[in-house]
């Protein structure tokens, strides 16, 4: 049978041609959707159900040992206008009232003028824009709940076209405080987090998203949670916030007397290992101290003579020596495998021959280097071994990133020289971080038992504690309890009559030992030929029954350099007023139980008064025209069995005094009435800026002294 070609080509050009229309037709419709149907499909499109939006959770705060909230999510908005919204109408009272509207906002925003607010919102509504911004930058929620009083903006944003998108921005309260160990989040919270502890526990910080469906009903949309968002977990850290400023305050003080470039500070609780208070500070190029790097535990320095401790307590764990084992000094000179080991009172002739005590007691570098080469010149690796067997050369695994790992090199390493033992026994040639000398001194105060430094004790989520971080120990026994009574009388003896006096105390006892280190150029960035010191201190208080440990360890360019004198009289200041601070005692202690106790009472907000003095259950006398959750102010007064509550007006358009309140409520009044507020110190409100009864311009900026 034969095929019939030219009937099936007829076909083929009949099929081509029929899909060639088809497709035509298509493309027709699909033009007609999108441009001539695009506006009724839109609108069917918003009476369909939106699905899976995702629902933000908030993000955990992060609070002090005692409960004050160290960083937490507030909101920020940036506001919007739709020229479309509203029609004709909206249109007209925008006219009608720009100029009010204009006044308001530069009221609000003083850093734009009326006429500024006029062209730029003329410009908005000549282009029609759905979207323009109003104001450029981010503004606080006060700002924003005046700016939506304005005509016009107080309408709801389908008729007056006034929007607003919300940020969630990260603040801590306390500023600088252990800013860098707090860590930091993105511009937007929601983005995540960027280092320290925001980093480490942003997974619990951060909470789970929810999913939620939306209808459109009456042009309203319904929210129909299908995933309810878990909110993060607050996280309760060890730092204590009081303490953190006596830290912060002693070191800065120092740093600005020596022209110091970095300084670190830690203080550790003993027995748990809480790390209390972690202050790095840093020079910036205005000559200010800030927190750029968490230098505590990142920092790869020559310790220096800090590191003494560590080599004389493996001398005396191997049984080498005695505290009452002597050497021979010298005239503060000596020649070790042809370099010379100096005394740091060389030129007044040395200390000629002292016992192992006094070696600590002076921090002799001939005498620490004479006994570990004698003892270790011929067995290099059993000195290595017996710094491993103390646990000095390990990693710490913080509960943040960022630490640097010790770096204490064995005679197999390269560039082990003869030299390299007797110059790492003083605490050259290793590189060891401010917080694992710490946690070696605090072993040696914790009877020998080294822990973990824990920055994060628990997690909490609506009330309830779901998690807690107990505290880990890293070697249960560093050394016998004979090395350590010997070495724990060494320390004490520094400070009682040694070079480590100036960190003394009258009232207690303290034990530590000293630091000043030669350091390399590129450590802290000063010209070529001026020598860098690392002056350090570090040491642990009551001596008697330790509770706290710490170290202060400060960079500074140049001659004197002097670890007592200087890291010395910080960790002083610190112990002393952390040891004050534990002295305080329940007021009941120090009244007749029988006797009704009437406190004195800060002026403030009237609702939060009562609810604290009613928490501690004093009594209160409350003014005529309280009216319960109504914002008020009050100025206290002890009555006779009652604390008075004396109502206090504050005139709107006028600067109120806020002279004896807490930094809290004296911020939120100020604020409220558009004012910038900063501070100065701690406790109560000394003095202000801004006299009161004076007429209150938005944007004044006003400094309260704090007491």
């Amino acid at each position: 049978m034969s095929v019939n070609k030219k009937n099936i080509l007829n076909r083929y050009f009949a099929v081509t041609i029929v899909m060639g229309l088809v497709a035509i037709c298509i493309l027709i419709k699909a033009g007609i959707v999108m441009f001539a149907e695009r506006q009724y499909w839109n609108d069917v499109a918003d009476r369909f159900i939106k699905e899976n939006v995702i629902l933000k959770p908030n993000r955990g705060n992060i609070l002090s040992s005692d409960g004050k909230l160290m960083a937490s999510s507030l909101p920020e908005y940036r506001i919007y206008m739709d020229f479309q919204a509203g029609g004709i109408n909206k249109d007209t009272l925008l006219m009608n009232h720009l100029t009010e509207i204009c006044e308001g906002l530069n009221r609000i925003f003083p850093d734009k003028s009326v006429t500024e607010f006029k062209s730029h919102i003329l410009k908005g509504r000549k282009s029609k824009s759905r979207n323009y911004l109003i104001y450029p930058k981010r503004i606080s929620y006060i700002q924003y709940k005046e700016a939506k009083r304005l005509p016009v903006f107080n309408l709801n944003k389908y008729k007056g076209g006034f929007h607003e998108v919300a940020f969630n921005q990260r603040k801590k309260p306390f500023g600088s405080l252990a800013a860098r160990t707090l860590g930091d989040v993105y511009a937007d919270a929601e983005q995540g987090a960027k280092n320290g502890i925001e980093l480490a526990f942003d997974t619990i910080l951060k909470g789970k998203e929810g999913l939620t469906h939306r209808q459109k009903v009456k042009n309203k949309y319904l929210n129909i949670i299908d995933i309810e968002p878990v909110d993060g977990c607050d996280l309760v850290t060890t730092l204590d916030v009081d303490m953190q400023d006596i830290c912060e305050k002693a070191l800065i003080d120092k740093m600005k007397e020596i022209n110091a470039n970095v300084g670190v500070v830690v203080l550790m609780e003993v027995a748990t290992g809480e790390v209390k208070a972690i202050v790095n500070m840093t020079k910036g190029r205005d000559g200010n101290y800030y927190e750029m790097r968490n230098n505590a535990i990142s920092d790869m320095l020559e310790p220096g003579s800090t590191f003494k401790t560590a080599s004389m307590m493996v001398a005396l764990e191997d049984g080498y020596i005695t505290p009452e084992t002597e050497v021979n000094t010298g005239n503060g000179v000596m020649q070790m495998y042809g370099r010379q080991m100096k005394d740091h009172n060389w030129h007044r002739g040395g200390y000629g021959k002292i016992d192992a005590t006094h070696i600590m007691m002076y921090s002799s570098n001939i005498g620490v280097s004479y006994i570990i080469d004698k003892y270790y010149g011929s067995n290099q690796q059993k000195f290595v071994d017996g710094l491993k067997r103390m646990s000095i050369d390990q990693s710490l695994n913080l509960q943040i990133a960022g630490e640097g790992k010790p770096n204490i090199r064995g005679p197999k390493q390269r560039y082990f020289a003869k030299t390299t033992l007797p110059w790492m026994s003083i605490g050259y040639e290793t590189q060891v971080p401010p917080i694992n000398i710490l946690t070696f001194y605090n072993a040696i105060a914790n009877n020998g038992t080294m822990v973990k430094p824990k920055f994060v004790k628990s997690a909490i989520h609506e009330g309830e504690v779901i998690k807690t971080y107990e505290t880990e120990i890293i070697n249960p026994k560093i050394c016998s309890d004979r090395t350590l009574a010997y070495i724990r009388e060494m320390l004490r003896r520094v400070v009682y009559d040694g070079l480590g006096k100036q960190a003394g105390s009258k009232q207690f006892q303290v034990a530590g030992k000293t630091g000043t280190a030669q350091i390399s150029q590129g450590a802290i960035g000063y010209k070529s030929g001026q020598m860098n010191y690392l002056v350090s201190f570090c040491g642990f208080f009551p001596a008697e029954a330790p509770k706290y440990s710490c170290i202060v360890s400060i960079q500074k360019p140049g001659l004197p350099a002097s670890g007592g004198q200087m890291a010395g009289t910080v960790f002083g200041k610190i112990a002393e007023r952390v040891y004050a601070k534990d002295l305080r005692l329940p007021l009941t202690h120090a009244i007749d139980t029988n006797t009704v106790v009437i406190p004195q009472v800060k002026p403030g907000e009237i609702n939060e008064t009562k609810r604290v003095l009613d928490g501690i259950k004093v009594a209160t006398k409350l003014p005529v025209n309280y009216t319960k959750n109504k914002v008020d102010w009050c100025a206290p007064h002890q009555g006779t069995n009652a604390v008075v509550l004396e109502h206090r007006d504050v005139m709107p358009e006028f600067i109120p005094s806020v002279i004896g309140m807490g930094a809290k409520d004296a911020v939120y009044l100020l604020e409220s009435k558009g004012l910038k507020v900063k501070l100065d110190g701690t406790g109560k409100v000394k003095r202000q800026s801004l006299a009161n009864g004076t007429r209150i311009r938005k944007g004044q900026t006003i400094n309260l002294i704090l007491d």
